[in-house]
């Protein structure tokens, strides 16, 4: 197992997210991380560093440093022989500045703090919305919605949603087909007056029945063949109101969203 520490003198949520497609593309490698944000002291990063340097000789292996601080001397500090650094700020900045012709800012930018309140304001309030509205406890607000995803039971829609609500800014609904919804070849009664704003996921039956095994092991709701059936009416209703939907069987809650904004053709909010 090698060791990555994700270093930043903001969030690191940036950090985090670059180290981590980075690291992806080595699937044999097992990787303990761990990260240490708004690292923006001499004092601070000393500290970190040295439980850097506690863990190469625990491990008998250089840990892996991935960085974006700011600070040219906070980023010297990170220069040390016990471990592989990977700095973003360094790696990108410099060619930036000769494609663009002028000098990067010295000013820390808070990228995950609230830079603009009206903004802010609004992705609070998308997240507050796709809470309330959430599994179809009410349709009263559906008229607000970008878009309501609709789907069986355990196929990805609370998730998705509170994903485009955090990271976009959507107001996103979503709706259950009930047991009673799939036995027809209609859609609900509370979703007909918004059927341009549905979204459908469906799924495998072999993952919904993993899944759905998970949460209640051998009952009739996590049965192969409930899964199969109520698969297969929920697409039946999709295909025949001309609902768009997607699979998500080998799917990320990133890549499900991904795809909706692009097939809604949907904004970003903030």
């Amino acid at each position: 197992m090698r060791s990555v520490f994700f270093i930043s003198d903001q969030t690191g949520i940036t950090t985090e997210k670059l180290g981590n497609a980075l690291l992806a593309k080595f699937p044999e490698v097992e990787f303990r991380r761990e990260t240490f944000p708004f690292i923006d002291t001499p004092a601070k990063m000393s500290q970190v560093m040295l439980r850097v340097y506690n863990r190469y000789l625990q491990d008998g292996e250089k840990p892996i440093v991935v960085s974006s601080v700011l600070n040219a001397d906070l980023r010297k500090i990170i220069e040390v022989d016990y471990a592989h650094s990977l700095d973003f700020f360094q790696a990108f900045i410099p060619q930036l500045e000769e494609a663009l012709g002028v000098q990067a800012t010295q000013k820390i930018n808070k990228l995950h703090g609230i830079s603009d309140e009206e903004k802010y304001n609004h992705r609070i309030d998308a997240i507050h919305f796709s809470l309330e509205n959430d599994d179809g406890v009410s349709s009263k607000n559906y008229h607000e919605a970008d878009v309501i995803i609709v789907g069986v039971s355990r196929v990805g829609k609370t998730p998705t949603s509170i994903y485009l609500a955090v990271n976009y800014g959507i107001k996103a609904a979503n709706y259950p087909f009930a047991e009673l919804d799939l036995k027809t070849d209609h859609l609900p009664k509370s979703l007909v007056p918004f059927h341009q704003k549905l979204f459908g996921l469906s799924i495998e039956a072999d993952r919904l029945h993993q899944i759905r095994s998970h949460r209640l092991p051998n009952s009739k709701y996590a049965n192969m063949t409930t899964c199969m059936d109520e698969i297969n009416a929920a697409e039946r209703i999709m295909n025949t109101c001309g609902i768009p939907f997607l699979n998500t069987s080998h799917k990320s809650i990133e890549e499900i969203s991904v795809a909706i904004m692009q097939m809604v053709r949907l904004k970003r909010q903030y």
